[in-house]
């Protein structure tokens, strides 16, 4: 056997093998008013694909669907076998809520009832 495929062959099954990441991933980043797909994502970066963007820097947001996940700062992007490699220098948490700048104690009571 062989290990030599045409070039066509080549191609067609990594246009199908994109297609499937994009369907099964629900990642998206935006950059701006740019929307772009997440093909993978790791802890310290993730790959989009090339075809649709050719590079990116800069403060990106992350969401999973319509859920706000990270708040990120790509420093590094790269293509590798038809996918944009995005390194990322530092990914924050998105909250749902401003972060406290004091300890809250844990017995603390929730709300105050008022005086009747």
């Amino acid at each position: 056997m062989t290990d030599y495929l045409p070039k066509d062959v080549q191609e067609g099954l990594l246009a199908a093998r994109k297609r499937d990441l994009k369907r099964r991933s629900r990642l998206r980043i935006h950059a701006g008013d740019e929307v772009y797909p997440i093909l993978r994502f790791w802890q310290t970066g993730f790959a989009l694909d090339a075809d649709q963007v050719q590079h990116i820097r800069g403060l990106v947001d992350i969401y999973d669907g319509s859920r706000h996940l990270y708040q990120s700062l790509i420093i590094a992007s790269d293509i590798e076998a038809g996918e944009l490699i995005c390194i990322m220098k530092r990914s924050t948490a998105a909250l749902d809520r401003a972060p406290l700048d004091y300890v809250r104690d844990e017995d603390a009571p929730v709300a105050y009832l008022p005086r009747a």
